[in-house]
């Protein structure tokens, strides 16, 4: 790999995590309806877009665990570059304007990076100290916290895992420091994906920790190997991690503008808090995807109504709702000179029972409560109007556009027959004439999110369950605190990779916010994302399926439907891209005509 460049549609990379972000929208397969008129016809440079999106910007940083968004992941597609991009096919498409990679050994398996040229917009090159700022923080290689967190210490508090490069040992570095060789100590069938670039400036990262480049890069080369036996305090690489982790969450413009600083095409001008984000083009960019545009401003309109209001105006000029109904499908095909594409997102809605919560810690009642969800219902009402075909999601491993491996993992895992229709009766005998309270979080500013949570009450009610309404515009930030007993929202993927399955139902997982724990699961994770053989890795990604509706994890509600509408006055938004970069994937191709 990296011995060739993907020709067509560029793609900039967000060269963070392969791992599911969070949406707030009702927002993993892929393709659809790929309408999109005649947005590609030949643009100028130079000019000014404006998008509308659901959710509001929370940091600059979508692989801390607590911004782990997906309109910040959005942004950073702007914002940030790597080794490697994601086009509309979910193919792994190298990015040698950033840099190059190969695989040199496959026992050991062994990969060499090496940067071509890039740079930081303020003119910092991106270097060894990035690069194993990056490494230390996706490797947790000083990590020795202990499984129950009392002893030892994780140093970066990531939305992913640390399973793609856990493996890894130090990296060895060429004398210039522009290549890299990492070694694995056992395969990994995700290791293209394993090292994307560059998240967060360690120049940047340095100053917040106070010390110097030299001094953080003198730190991570002296970094001790984590062990949970033998915890050791390194007091200096916490200082480290927590400027990484803290650093840049920011909702509005921070007062020190080095937090700022792009390796992609555009570059934040300015942030107004709940409102809009505002990028412009990075003149010191150097890579091979420079932007066209002068200006994006990605302004926050959660009501769908309200995006399409701003559409029909010429007050937006790109929209793609979390929200999608028939209502607001129709009137955005009403309006005159405006292209529509739609698809089957590469995401899913979810209700998770909360492990770690007192409620839940009973199976019986956990069953209880499943049994009483009305996911027939809610697809009825709120996802059959846009979609004829929409169906009851029976999978927490597969969407259903992902058929073959869809139909494996429903054949095996019962889900049908456990909660495939309400059954209150049921849940009464399991329950035992108790009436346990419920508090749900999700999403209260997004009218989906309402429906489903209402639909859920007046059904678990019939039980003899109490539910509680936790719906909290702040939701995202509330799921990692688990005040609550059971959550509703939904991820989105990249489109890449299993690492989900260490994400959500590891035991631990930065997105585990579940505390969800099974041997059983976790041993079966590890050998799925070492099997290089892909029809016995789904076999085993088919086994924790079973294993999470066995256990009454939570259940799958449906994939979601997507559609972006973009004015005819815009060309390069012309193929829809399912993942969660969404209409952002080839943003440097954007331009007015």
């Amino acid at each position: 790999m990296g011995k060739y460049t993907f020709k067509g549609k560029a793609a900039v990379s967000v060269a963070a995590i392969a791992a599911l972000t969070l949406t707030g929208c009702a927002s993993v397969g892929g393709g659809g309806d790929q309408g999109g008129g005649e947005s590609s016809a030949a643009g100028q440079e130079g000019g000014v877009v404006t998008v509308a999106e659901t959710n509001a910007f929370s940091g600059a940083n979508p692989s801390y665990t607590k911004t782990n968004l997906d309109i910040n992941n959005k942004i950073a597609q702007m914002t940030r570059e790597g080794f490697y991009t994601v086009d509309t096919e979910q193919k792994i498409q190298p990015n040698e304007g950033f840099g190059t990679y190969k695989k040199i050994s496959d026992d050991p398996l062994t990969v060499e990076y090496e940067l071509k040229d890039p740079q930081w917009s303020d003119g910092n090159k991106i270097d060894k100290a990035d690069l194993l700022l990056e490494w230390s923080m996706l490797s947790g290689y000083a990590n020795d916290s202990s499984e129950d967190g009392k002893t030892g210490k994780d140093y970066f508090s990531i939305a992913g895992s640390t399973d793609i490069l856990g493996t890894t040992e130090m990296p060895t570095f060429s004398e210039d420091g522009k290549k890299m060789t990492l070694t694995w100590g056992k395969p990994n069938a995700d290791w293209e994906i394993g090292f994307g670039g560059v998240t967060e400036p360690a120049h940047v990262v340095a100053k917040k920790a106070g010390m110097t480049e030299d001094e953080l890069l003198k730190v991570l080369e002296n970094q001790k190997k984590g062990d949970p036996k033998k915890p050791q305090k390194q007091p200096e690489l916490e200082k480290i991690g927590k400027a990484w982790d803290t650093a840049f969450n920011f909702t509005s413009m921070p007062d020190d503008k080095d937090l700022l600083v792009s390796s992609g095409p555009f570059k934040i001008e300015n942030i107004v808090e709940n409102n809009s984000v505002t990028v412009k083009k990075n003149e010191n960019y150097t890579g091979d995807m420079p932007g066209k545009l002068d200006e994006i401003t990605v302004r926050t309109i959660s009501d769908p109504t309200a995006q399409i209001q701003a559409l029909r105006n010429g007050e937006v000029d790109i929209m793609q709702p979390g929200n999608v109904n028939k209502d607001t499908l129709d009137q955005v095909q009403q309006i005159e000179n405006v292209n529509v594409q739609k698809g089957d997102q590469l995401a899913y809605d979810h209700l998770d029972l909360n492990f770690g919560s007192d409620v839940f810690k009973d199976q019986k009642v956990r069953e209880a409560f499943l049994k009483t969800i009305p996911r027939q219902q809610i697809v009825d009402q709120l996802i059959k109007p846009v979609k004829d075909d929409a169906s009851v999601l029976n999978s927490q491993m597969y969407v259903s556009s992902q058929k073959d491996e869809y139909g494996k993992a429903v054949e095996k895992n019962e889900a049908k027959s456990m909660y495939g229709e309400v059954d209150i009766e049921g849940a009464k005998e399991l329950l035992g004439g108790k009436t346990p309270t419920v508090r749900i979080l999700y999403n209260n500013q997004n009218p989906q999110r309402v429906d489903t949570f209402q639909l859920i009450k007046e059904s678990a009610e019939k039980a003899g369950f109490k539910v509680s309404d936790m719906g909290d515009p702040n939701w995202s930030e509330k799921l990692a605190d688990g005040d609550y007993d059971a959550s509703l929202f939904g991820w989105v993927s990249p489109g890449v990779g299993t690492e989900m399955l260490s994400q959500i139902f590891k035991t631990g997982g930065g997105g585990n916010y579940t505390k969800y724990s099974n041997k059983d699961v976790d041993k079966l994770v590890d050998e799925a994302r070492t099997n290089l053989d892909e029809n016995s890795r789904v076999d085993q990604i088919v086994d924790i399926d079973k294993h999470t509706f066995e256990d009454g994890y939570g259940l799958p509600l449906f994939q979601s439907v997507g559609y972006v509408a973009t004015s005819d006055k815009i060309a390069g938004v012309d193929t829809y891209q399912p993942n969660q970069t969404g209409v952002f994937w080839n943003v440097s191709e954007w331009s007015r005509k």
